[in-house]
């Protein structure tokens, strides 16, 4: 088995809010890897007292330990039971009804000497090599399906001049917009603290033998396709099993750093946490 990982904060000064982690048996018959990015708040905008560096290692390592230890689980049930057990952890000091309560994205995949599970809930991605060298993305595309309006405030906030009031203010207004739209019908989904969210995530199951190679992303990692266009998603996955994590992370920083102020490549953040999770199961 071969396992290579990578993370780095898009702001040195600040916590990363990514999570990643893998487990596997010693007798290499199966394993299960857990990628999660945490949803930064704006500043002022909390319900809780720990942070979300604090939510997504805690809910990381609750999911990989219900996958790993409960098969018997699913994983849309090992994702709810994690999410409850972290949110009882933090129950009583902090308040988890608060909009901006911590909440994540999640990946996780798990296999067996049959077969190979996953789950994507939100905007980070899974890449799947199979036997015949395709590369099957496994995307939640919830969160880019806007509504007519959302997407006419975001092509008012590029339009005007940046640096200005008005931009800051349609701006706001725009990102006003798209959190109404999170954790409700019609919506996109995180994981925060209603364990049900995992009934919302994107879920299969693949023949073990039809599996060659895993990539979990986070956004900050699969900008390098999605943002910055410099390839498919076949060959990121091939840029990963050929130059390692840390070397996707290292392009994206490059392509950001061309690119500071968003003018060729519009982006919420000039920098973003990026993780990458490569497995050879």
């Amino acid at each position: 088995m071969r396992v290579e990982l990578a993370t780095e904060p898009g702001n040195p000064q600040r916590p990363n809010e990514d999570y990643a982690s893998v487990t596997a048996p010693a007798s290499g018959q199966g394993g299960v890897l857990v990628v999660l990015d945490g949803v930064t708040p704006p500043e002022g905008e909390v319900g809780c007292t720990h942070g979300v560096p604090w939510f997504t290692t805690r809910l990381g390592g609750a999911l990989l330990e219900l996958s790993a230890s409960h098969r018997d689980l699913t994983l849309i049930e090992a994702l709810s039971s994690a999410v409850s057990r972290t949110a009882d952890a933090h129950r009583a000091t902090c308040d988890l009804s608060h909009v901006r309560t911590p909440q994540a994205t999640v990946v996780a995949a798990r296999w067996s000497a049959e077969t190979v599970e996953y789950l994507v809930l939100s905007d980070s991605a899974l890449l799947v090599e199979r036997a015949d060298g395709s590369v099957t993305p496994v995307l939640d595309t919830r969160l880019d399906v806007l509504t007519p309006e959302v997407r006419a405030l975001r092509a008012a906030v590029r339009s005007l001049p940046r640096g200005s009031a008005e931009r800051a203010a349609a701006a706001r207004e725009y990102g006003a917009a798209v959190e109404a739209l999170r954790n409700v019908e019609g919506g996109f989904h995180t994981a925060a603290a209603d364990p049900s969210v995992a009934a919302r995530a994107v879920t299969g199951t693949l023949p073990r033998e039809d599996v060659r190679a895993l990539a979990a992303l986070t956004d900050g990692a699969t900008r390098w396709v999605e943002t910055f266009r410099e390839g498919s998603w076949a060959d990121c996955l091939a840029l990963v099993a050929k130059q390692g994590p840390q070397a996707l992370i290292a392009h994206v920083r490059a392509a950001e750093t061309a690119d500071p102020e968003g003018l060729t490549h519009p982006r919420g953040k000039r920098h973003d946490d990026a993780t990458v999770v490569f497995v050879e199961p």
